[in-house]
């Protein structure tokens, strides 16, 4: 967890000292060096740099770590402004610890905890009043990097103002969704999701279910990870959440429900396997374990839980689980869900009933607000909606009634509310959102950073300049209009392409500049391409042809607009997508970027002028600056990230690579992203910004395209690629050359557009191209053939 919390505070450009114990296998020999004495945290930090997915926004941060031990470099504390106390959770480890650190910290440090449960009271009983106000727990959840949430609890000690410092710090600078707790056990999350997956655990024991049944129902159906309950035991580890719950039960004497924490056929069960070492994936064998049959064929075994032996993992027979899943949105389907009478129904009933009302209860226990524990159920735990939104989606007065006919107890608070008549916790009231506040028993507007913009909201200003069925142009204020995108997926299509059109138009008539933005799951993962298989199939090459040139026109429009344009990239930005970014002047992107032209997969090449923007970005610059230069290696550099299919895992490699240049701007915080598009927006309109003009692009030519069909048929004798693999590389190398042309040098763009395009439709009349769009469509993984 420490080299986790070191990679995200990297990833930020934070320098940190990462320290960890001196390991007790030191040899006589070795007292004195100092790789063997930090070999721990050597360890840690290699388990970082090997993490998938990876921890480190780039490799390169690994530099910004600097390794030590307890020992031989504590006094280096001294120089830190934030010392993050990381190791095992017992209380006394972790007092001796702070007891060290007290004499060395500088005054003004801030000190905190990342316990996960245990009380800071109890942690800072013997500080001195200096370090309790510079103290508080800062809780990341694993791997730091990629959950969202960050508890930071405060004691009557911590002074207000480090407190909001840390939470805009958590928020602003590691990107992290900040809620507040109090000093409570387990805080929030970790506090409604123990009682959360013992109710579900109980309930599916206590009735029968298998393993594989429960985590069908307790995944994706119901708005959580894929993982279900089961799932994720593994992957936190089985002796870790025995631990959890053994250690909760003693310190919430007061909870109603703590009896389920000794549910019997549960810990019987969780023992069992902890005493066997089946303790999850890092055992390599928990619920699920993993086997490789001959040829290496991969299968799974799962636990029975009545005899705790493995056996084959089999397919849950659940009727109406598929009919259900087809249900679009989520709360459509919760309602379907809990009217189901089956064990799908009964299941979800179950858990969502014993989750609503034990949330319900632990106001004001745990937080004063109910926004804070949706918030930490949804960012620390990946549930898409939290316990009142769901309630709100279920109908608050009908699910009260069903609960309390069932025996379960509802929190007075929510009867008094209903009472009062008001029927939902959240609701619209004109341009807010508001909340039901428990403590005033009114409705309170949900608080929002200034640098959160909620296109939703927007819309339901009336801001929407125009809209079609897969995009709109949104008035974001301050003269600057925002492009959504919000067809399936946010892929490219017709309509998106229209929208462009009109969307340049408007802005470069009536505002000062666009983003291009949405807040869907993905920025967007690339075209249609169930519309040009079904153009191919009809053999319609004219139309595609001009889809083809239509959308290199109104991409490149972005790029010429006479108003500053700048992408909001975020999540996956795919193929078009990422082509529309690389077309916007600027680009402000959200840390973790997955970007790349990964058109191969479907046995096409880039089609909106993906290999033109990259020998402008990767071949031209060097050729500019070095005109004497074999421009061979920087050509083959660009042309295996388009062959290769290669995908970014950071806007920072994303920039290493060329997918953005140095001028634009990374954002660690995906809820910023549009606020902060807005912002260069208007700087650069400020600055009296003026578009470019169509520039030219280095073509290497026939020597490119020899070096392309050597470096193909070495791979294709070596087995690596397939012959179609060989065809489409070969069309991709012909395009990033610059096609047939003896001498090496510079061409204008329109000529690498052109043969981009001739490229594509040829490509879309090959049988295998086909198959594989087709196979892509139906699994949604790319056929090899």
């Amino acid at each position: 967890m420490g080299g986790g919390i070191a990679a995200l505070l990297a990833g930020a450009g934070v320098r940190t000292l990462l320290l960890d114990i001196v390991p007790f296998d030191v040899k006589k020999d070795e007292k004195n060096d100092p790789q063997a004495r930090n070999r721990m945290a050597k360890a840690g930090l290699d388990a970082v740099l090997m993490s998938k997915p990876a921890l480190l926004m780039q490799k390169a941060d690994a530099d910004l770590i600097t390794i030590g031990n307890l020992e031989d470099d504590f006094d280096k504390l001294a120089a830190c402004d934030w010392i993050v106390e990381v190791v095992v959770e017992n209380l006394k480890i972790k007092q001796d610890l702070f007891k060290r650190i007290e004499p060395v910290r500088k005054a003004d440090a801030i000190v905190s905890s990342n316990t996960s449960g245990i009380p800071l009271k109890d942690i800072s009983s013997k500080f001195s009043p200096e370090v309790k106000k510079r103290f508080l727990g800062t809780h990341f959840f694993n791997p730091p990097r990629w959950l969202k949430v960050l508890e930071v609890i405060t004691t009557e000690a911590t002074d207000p103002e480090l407190t909001r410092f840390v939470c805009e710090f958590g928020e602003s600078l590691l990107g992290k969704g900040v809620v507040v707790c109090k000093d409570t056990p387990n805080f929030i999350a970790n506090r409604v999701a123990a009682f959360d997956q013992l109710f579900i655990l109980d309930y599916a024991m206590q009735n029968g279910y298998t393993v594989e049944e429960v985590d069908a129902i307790t995944g994706p159906l119901m708005g959580r990870p894929k993982t279900g309950i089961y799932k994720l035991n593994d992957l936190v580890g089985l002796d870790t959440n025995y631990h959890v719950v053994q250690n909760l039960y003693p310190d919430v004497p007061h909870d109603e429900d703590r009896e389920i924490l000794r549910s019997e056929k549960v810990m019987r069960v969780m023992k069992e396997m902890v005493d066997k070492g089946w303790l999850g994936r890092k055992a390599k064998g928990g619920f699920y374990k993993l086997i490789k049959g001959p040829g290496g064929k991969k299968s799974f075994e799962v636990v029975d839980l009545e005899t705790i032996e493995y056996r084959p993992q089999e397919k849950p027979d659940l009727p109406g689980l598929k009919e259900a899943k087809a249900i679009q949105p989520l709360d459509e389907r919760l309602r379907y869900l809990v009217r189901m009478e089956d064990k799908v129904g009964k299941l979800v009933w179950a858990a969502l009933c014993n989750v609503l009302s034990y949330s319900a209860k632990r106001i004001p226990e745990i937080s004063d607000d109910l926004i804070s524990i949706d918030r930490a159920m949804k960012w620390g735990y990946g549930h898409e909606i939290g316990p009142f939104e769901i309630w709100d989606a279920l109908g608050v007065p009908e699910t009260v009634e069903r609960i309390e006919k069932e025996g379960v107890n509802v929190a007075p608070w929510v009867k008094e509310m209903l009472d009062a008549g008001i029927t939902s916790f959240y609701r619209e009231e004109g341009d807010m959102n508001v909340y039901y506040d428990v403590p005033s028993k009114g409705r309170k507007e949900i608080p929002v950073s200034p640098k959160v913009i909620v296109l939703k909201s927007l819309k339901a200003q009336d801001r929407t300049i125009n809209e079609n069925p897969s995009a709109s142009l949104i008035d974001l204020g301050d003269g600057v209009a925002c492009l959504e995108f919000h067809s399936k997926m946010n892929a490219l299509d017709v309509y998106i392409q229209e929208m462009i059109t009109f969307a340049v138009s408007e802005v470069e008539k009536n505002f000062r500049g666009l983003v291009i933005g949405n807040q869907g799951s993905n920025f967007s993962v690339g075209a249609n391409i169930f519309n040009i298989l079904m153009a191919a199939k009809e053999k319609q090459w004219d139309m595609i042809h001009q889809g083809v040139a239509a959308m290199h026109k109104a991409l490149s429009s972005f790029r010429f607009c006479s108003r500053p344009v700048v992408a909001a990239p975020f999540g996956m930005a795919l193929g078009g997508g990422a082509e529309v970014a690389m077309k916007a002047d600027r680009v402000c992107a959200h840390g973790d970027l997955f970007m790349g032209l990964v058109e191969v997969g479907v046995g096409l090449i880039p089609g909106g002028g993906g290999c033109k923007e990259l020998l402008r970005r990767v071949v031209s610059p060097m050729m500019q600056k070095f005109p004497a230069m074999d421009p061979i290696p920087f050509l083959q550099s660009a042309f295996e990230m388009v062959a290769q299919a290669k995908v970014t895992t950071s806007a920072l490699e994303a920039q290493e690579w060329g997918f953005l240049s140095e001028q634009d701007r990374i954002v660690m915080n995906a809820d910023h992203i549009i606020h902060n598009a807005k912002e260069m927006v208007l700087f650069m309109d400020r600055m009296g910004y003026v578009p470019p003009v169509p520039g030219k692009v280095y073509a290497v030519g026939t020597r490119g395209i020899a070096a392309v069909q050597m470096l193909l048929q070495g791979m294709r004798k070596s087995g690596y690629i397939t012959d179609h693999d060989v065809t489409v590389a070969g069309h991709l190398g012909r395009v990033m050359c610059g096609g047939d042309r003896q001498i090496s040098g510079w061409v204008d763009e329109q000529v690498i557009l052109d043969l981009e395009r001739d490229a594509f439709v040829s490509l879309c009349g090959e049988p295998k191209t086909q198959d594989r769009i087709e196979h892509m469509l139906k699994t949604n993984k790319p056929l090899r053939n």
